[in-house]
């Protein structure tokens, strides 16, 4: 019934030309892998972007070079393939010839019952891609997003050093000239994509996009899709009307000068980092802790804001250092400071028909100092339990200024007002961070769930101030 509508989506599948025609708004690249082609080495584990078994690599044409990036495939919707490159591990090897990464991991007995092994292979042939010779830290970072039940972790990073050392070719390589030409030939995505259970749209300006919202304000936005997707996935919701944001070049711009970053709210995660190098190392660490490679190759920032989540990581970071939200949509054009963004527990300033269209941040200039924290159980991928983020403005041994905002200690990711007043016109010094510390008390009060308990909660947020004094101290000395 469904093929009456004729809206295929066209991408190349391990490098042959591929039709998906009508896929679903709420089809995973990882359900039209199995069931609809029968391609089962791409496994489900989570089914919410954790474990890493759903690796797969998707690749694209940029700046005339064919870039590959590992992502979830149980998360991501069939539907934003088109013009795109798709590589399962069933693409890798060549008629008896391993890759060389699956060669290494055979001589390393880097694979023990087996269902982990294709999503820890395909991390690690989008990471073979990127000619930059990795770090062992690197290696472990590109490993993150992927979960080992055997324990075999020692044997699978051997196998990735191999792997990853020296001169990198394959037959992705020698053919990519060839792969960009076929993409290049495929034509703009559809206007939508119709299939009996509903409909995806697939604008690429933002006035079309408009357009659409205009008609349909109450259609689900889709960016990267690494939270959304779970409506999908663990709470078994249906998408009748969803807009993807994909292909709007204008909401994927990054644009930094002297003062100001000004990031697209459909620019990926990755994209985004190098430019956070510009708000310290904390800040780096911080993006770099966002979930796991895959999920930063999907993510978009924006999303991360509209889905207004209390544990959110960027948050925090957006409220300390004073971000401002430009908003679009049927409303026409506006600006909000994003402390104006959260209303409530999951609730934004965003009325029905209107999204985000960029986040402008400033950096910190002579005599600003910024630091973020996040803590949680795990250091790699998990979620918080608490996340603060600190900004001072300081003047001749005396905080003129500061702004702190925590994730994780209320209804929404919020600023610590009284904190903020203990500090203000404060000489630097641990009494007065130790003052902010107990103001804290008035800020928040906090919920106790499976993550922390209330008390917890409050402490770490106190020892986050503490923490904040020792580290901030040099720079302090500096300004005075």
């Amino acid at each position: 019934m469904t093929e009456t509508y004729k809206s295929p989506i066209r991408f190349l599948l391990n490098g042959v030309e591929t039709v998906a025609l009508n896929p679903a708004p709420d089809l995973t690249i990882l359900e039209w892998l199995r069931n609809h082609r029968r391609l089962t080495g791409t496994k489900e584990g989570c089914a919410e972007g954790d474990c890493g078994a759903c690796t797969v690599a998707i690749g694209e044409e940029v700046d005339g070079h064919l870039r590959f990036r590992a992502i979830n495939a149980c998360i991501a919707m069939a539907a934003q393939l088109h013009g795109k490159m798709l590589v399962t591990v069933e693409g890798l090897a060549q008629g008896k010839h391993l890759h060389p990464v699956q060669s290494a991991m055979v001589e390393h007995h880097a694979s023990q019952c087996g269902f982990c092994t294709p999503g820890f292979v395909m991390s690690l042939f989008a990471r073979f891609h990127d000619q930059a010779p990795p770090e062992l830290e690197e290696i472990h970072d590109t490993l993150a997003g992927n979960l080992c039940r055997c324990t075999g972790y020692r044997p699978i990073t051997d196998a990735a050093v191999q792997a990853l050392a020296g001169e990198r070719a394959d037959s992705f390589t020698s053919q990519a000239e060839h792969c960009i030409v076929k993409l290049a030939i495929f034509n703009a995505p559809p206007d939508s994509v119709k299939s009996a259970d509903g409909e995806t749209f697939l604008p690429q300006r933002r006035a079309q996009l408009n357009a659409l919202l205009k008609q349909h304000p109450q259609a689900v936005l889709l960016a990267g899709g690494t939270d959304l997707g779970l409506d999908v996935t663990k709470r078994s919701k249906r998408w009748p009307l969803v807009v993807s944001l994909q292909n709007v070049e204008e909401l994927k711009t990054i644009a930094a000068d002297d003062r100001t970053l000004r990031i697209g709210a459909s620019a990926t995660y990755s994209d985004i980092l190098p430019y956070f190098a510009r708000f310290g190392e904390s800040a780096v660490t911080l993006l770099r802790r966002l979930g796991s490679t895959q999920i930063r190759n999907l993510g978009t920032m924006g999303g991360n804001i509209a889905n207004a989540s209390p544990i959110g990581d960027t948050p925090p970071l957006l409220l300390a250092l004073g971000a401002t939200l430009h908003i679009d949509g049927v409303n026409g054009e506006r600006t909000i400071a994003i402390e104006d963004c959260f209303t409530g527990y999951r609730k934004t300033a965003l009325a029905a028909g209107e999204y985000i269209a960029a986040i402008e941040i400033p950096y910190p200039q002579d005599g600003e100092f910024f630091y973020t924290e996040k803590i949680s159980r795990r250091f790699d991928q998990d979620i918080s339990a608490v996340c603060g983020a600190f900004w001072l403005r300081l003047e001749n041994g005396l905080i003129a200024d500061a702004r702190i905002a925590y994730g994780g200690m209320a209804a929404r990711p919020e600023r610590a007002a009284h904190a903020e007043k203990a500090l203000a016109r404060a000489p630097f010094s641990a009494h007065s961070f130790e003052a902010a510390a107990r103001a804290l008390t008035q800020d928040f009060k906090p919920i106790s769930d499976f993550r922390a308990s209330a008390n917890y909660r409050m402490i770490t947020a106190q020892n986050l101030l503490r923490r904040l004094s020792m580290i901030s101290g040099a720079h302090a000395g500096d300004a005075a």
